[in-house]
């Protein structure tokens, strides 16, 4: 499907500094209130005999623990607790054409666990227990326009995963739709240009991981774009739209897919289910569900009161970072075409092994020499060579205040082709090729892909 005039700075209905404005606002009419609390005060919730934390209706996500085996890399065998959330949950945006320009339909939306409250999120983010109202509460806003979709109108639709180390083979469906009708624009919700989401980006925390994962998959040669809109390209921008156009690459597609290939089926990942209260590096009490050494990351309880969902008020179990997060890509012109340093990387929660990850994805506990050869050169980066350095949010409803540095560096002439094993030079058309298809792309990679502006 084709799509006109994405990239414009211009909107009839808001500007950039309006929509800031506007999520100041709801920040100041929302009341927030999330408080941690024991397990055994979490209304809705128990905690099973080996530790685990499950929805009293079956439904929802459980913190049950697994047992990892794998011949991949230093640490071969580990137990950790994880979400397993089977269902699988929308992440969806609406778009609408105003006089030649396409819109998304976002929303000012509240999770218990975001850094700054309100965030910018897709017009639908619901997991299946939310749009079927296990919780009683009220349906989500929208939803219909998803369940009753017309082909013809799906731009796209896709199953992606989640954050590999925390969830269980957990995934989303990622749909974007058109509607030609009039359509209601409720409270939290105003119209964006692709160009302002972008713009929104480069502020800390402010769209969130959902909206980040959906737009990914948006292709840049999907849209046509009136020639004096090209004036706003950055020269970053110019590069861009020739790595999205070129077909000349370092590498051929056929060599990445065997590249890839190769790696799944030479490492195994061998993933069970584990007591929580058997765990020697972990410890389980009514409080919380964390490592003895304090690393990584805990689980806690959380209650929450937020005015504006479709449940006032309710209980659940939350993860909570013990350290700053990390995801950096190294970019370089080769023969004058722009490639990303991709990695491929062995995380226990995912489908098939191994998914494409940034150069660099690690917490900051990892920073030592080993863990990933390219960290040093991201972190040392002269600031001409950095092109994005922000905070981004991981998602809300179940990590508390979890936020990674999301940062790309372009590198010098100097920095080598030749790469270890596991990385690949690929180019920004090729990885938009894999993005049309599921799980090839981990969440961390798709939401740096996202951030990518053409403008000025």
């Amino acid at each position: 499907m084709l799509i006109k005039s994405l990239l414009t700075t211009t909107n009839p209905f808001n500007s950039t500094a309006e929509i800031l404005f506007w999520i100041q606002q709801r920040n100041q009419d929302v009341q927030v209130n999330v408080k941690e609390v024991p397990f055994s005060e979490m209304e809705g919730w128990h905690q099973d005999k080996d530790g685990s934390l499950r929805h009293d209706s079956g439904k929802f996500f459980s913190i049950e623990g697994i047992k990892v085996v794998t011949d991949y890399g230093q640490v071969t065998s580990w137990t950790q607790p994880i979400i397993n959330q089977p269902e699988v949950g929308y992440l969806g945006i609406i778009v609408k054409e105003f006089n030649g320009i396409l819109y998304f339909l976002m929303q000012a939306k509240i999770e218990p666990g975001n850094v700054n409250c309100v965030q910018i999120s897709p017009t639908l983010q619901a997991t299946k227990s939310n749009y079927k109202r296990v919780h009683s509460g009220k349906s989500p806003n929208y939803l219909e326009y998803f369940v009753n979709v017309r082909p013809e109108n799906v731009i796209i639709d896709q199953l992606q995963s989640e954050q590999g180390a925390r969830f269980l083979r957990k995934r989303n469906r990622n749909i974007i739709i058109k509607v030609n009708e009039e359509i209601e624009v409720k409270e939290d919700f105003r119209w964006m240009t692709l160009a302002q989401i972008k713009q929104l980006c480069t502020y800390d925390n402010v769209v969130n991981m959902d909206t980040r994962t959906v737009l990914s998959g948006l292709k840049f040669s999907d849209f046509t774009t009136p020639l004096d809109d090209y004036s706003h390209l950055s020269q970053l921008g110019s590069d861009m739209l020739e790595s999205s156009s070129s077909n000349h690459s370092f590498n051929k597609m056929s060599n990445i897919l065997s590249w890839l290939s190769s790696l799944k089926a030479k490492y195994d990942l061998r993933v069970s289910s584990y007591s929580i209260n058997q765990m020697t590096d972990w410890e389980a009490n009514n409080r919380a569900i964390e490592r003895k050494d304090g690393k990584y990351f805990r689980v806690i309880g959380v209650k929450v009161s937020i005015t504006n969902r479709e449940v006032a008020s309710w209980c659940q179990p939350i993860i909570q970072p013990m350290q700053q997060g990390l995801c950096g890509f190294i970019i370089k012109k080769i023969d004058g075409i722009i490639h990303f340093l991709m990695q491929a990387k062995l995380e226990c929660g995912n489908f098939d092994v191994m998914e494409m990850a940034p150069t660099v994805q690690c917490l900051t506990d990892k920073f030592v020499k080993g863990m990933n050869p390219f960290i040093d050169y991201i972190l040392d980066a002269p600031k001409e060579q950095v092109i994005f350095d922000t905070l981004q949010s991981e998602e809300g409803g179940r990590f508390y205040k979890e936020q990674n540095r999301n940062i790309m560096v372009m590198a010098d002439d100097n920095f080598p082709l030749e790469v270890p094993g596991h990385y690949m030079w690929m180019t920004l058309n090729q990885i938009h090729s894999f993005l049309q298809y599921n799980n090839f792309l981990n969440i961390q990679a798709r939401s740096l892909i996202s951030i990518i502006n053409y403008m000025k």
